[in-house]
This record gives structure tokens, C-alpha cells and sequence, in this order.
């Protein structure tokens, strides 16, 4: 038996010269290829397209997060996506190496709260719960980080842009899914919280699955993109 497949999974009983343990440490190599070779977090979905028909996709991705864990990259779930990232432990490493960037305002990052734990939220709900107007330079900084994005429009009168997180989101505070976000005893916890709070204050669970658009949401379609400046207009042919 190949030594690197034996790491990875033992079969027994099996005389093919095809062997499942060949073919699943095959399959593995696959995905490895496919989510290292990638800029972006790489989908079970992908993966399922481009491995062999009669691969469990759950399985390989298993398998492969097991032979990375002790690595100086893991095998993370980044939302609906897969990725290789440095090794928690090791991230001082790269301290130096990393672009300097600008701190958030703090009514930046109230916003931004509002937003993960609130989405789909519109600009005036965010108000709402601020109890004070929101800037639009406010906005705009959180959707040039790729944090937020405008994700679709309320169905009530003026159509408001409803706002939401990305996947850069989750992988930039090493987020699996919106729901691993924490809860008001993690905050209060670890000291986030202030004394003063309401005892009535309620944080909200984020949305199990923050993609799908609810009864009284609908998807930005190309019309909405051309008037938001996010999509250049068309020309009509004479």
C-alpha cells in the first residue's frame, strides 16, 4: 500500500487493481489541486463537478482537512467554500509581511455589527437601531473592505437596498458560517460588553443560511446594479 494513502485511509478486503483507497487518495490529490490552485474559497459543488462521478465529495474533503491539521496550513470552511490558511498558531510569521491597514471608525464598526448580526438589514434600520443617522462615506468604507455587500431591495415602498455580509467576512475573522459569531454571554465574557447595557438588550442569532432572500426580500437585478453604479449601462443598438 502506498504509504501517503495509508495516512490518509485503510481499506480492507479489496483485490482490484483499482483499489478504493487508490482511487478516494486520487480523488484527494484532485481537490487539493483544485482548492490550492484557487484565489477564492472553493465549493463542495465545484469540487463534486470536477472530481470523478463516483466520488463522496464529503468524504475527500474530510480526508484532506484530517492530513492538513497538523500542518503549517489547515483546511478551513470559509461559509459555502473551502480554503487553505496559515496554521493559527503560526500567523506571527506573517505579522511582518502584512499591509498596514486602516482602523475602523467606531461608527464603522457599529455598523458593521448591526449588519452581521442583522442581515438583511436596509440603511434605515441600521439607523433605527443606532438611534442616529449613518453616514454614506460609512457604508461606503465597509463595502470597499468586501465585509458588507448590498445584497438585495425590502419589497416596501422605495424599494431600500437590503445589506448583508460576504465570505470575506467569515474569512477574514475565521468564521466557518454567520452563525459561529458570538453570543451576548461570549461578549460579555470576554469583556465587550458594557455594564451599562440594558438588561433587556437582545442580540439577534445571525440567519442559519445568510444567501437566502426572506418573503419580503428580492435579488438586485441588472436594472438595480445600473442605478446602485455597480453596473456600467447599456447602450441600445440603433
Amino acid at each position: 500500500m502506498d504509504q501517503n494513502t495509508g495516512k490518509i485511509i485503510a481499506f480492507s478486503g479489496q483485490t482490484s487493481s483499482k483499489s478504493p483507497d487508490s482511487e478516494l487518495f486520487e480523488a484527494i490529490r484532485m481537490a487539493e489541486a483544485l482548492i490550492f490552485a484557487s484565489s477564492e474559497p472553493v465549493s463542495a459543488r465545484h469540487l463534486k463537478d470536477k472530481l470523478p462521478n463516483d466520488v463522496d465529495v464529503a468524504t475527500v474533503l474530510t480526508e484532506l482537512q484530517k492530513l492538513y491539521s497538523s500542518r503549517g496550513v489547515n483546511l478551513i470552511r470559509v461559509g459555502e467554500g473551502w480554503a487553505f490558511r496559515t496554521a493559527s498558531d503560526l500567523s506571527f510569521l506573517l505579522a511582518r509581511d502584512q499591509v498596514q491597514q486602516k482602523k475602523l471608525s467606531r461608527a464603522a464598526l457599529e455598523v458593521l455589527a448591526i449588519i452581521a448580526y442583522h442581515q438583511p438589514v436596509t440603511r434605515a434600520e441600521m439607523e433605527d437601531i443606532r438611534g442616529v443617522e449613518t453616514a454614506k462615506g460609512t457604508l461606503d468604507t465597509l463595502l470597499e473592505t468586501g465585509w458588507v455587500r448590498m445584497r438585495g431591495r425590502r419589497k416596501t415602498p422605495g424599494r431600500p437596498v437590503t445589506y448583508g455580509t460576504s465570505e470575506a467576512f467569515l474569512d477574514h475573522f475565521g468564521l466557518s458560517e454567520i452563525r459561529d459569531l458570538p453570543g451576548m454571554d461570549e461578549l460579555r465574557g470576554a469583556g465587550l460588553l458594557s455594564a451599562r447595557l440594558p438588561a433587556n438588550l437582545h442580540i439577534p442569532q445571525p440567519p442559519a443560511d445568510p444567501g437566502l432572500y426572506g418573503e419580503d426580500e428580492e435579488p438586485l437585478t441588472d436594472i438595480d446594479l445600473e442605478e446602485l453604479g455597480l453596473l456600467t449601462p447599456r447602450v441600445e443598438d440603433d
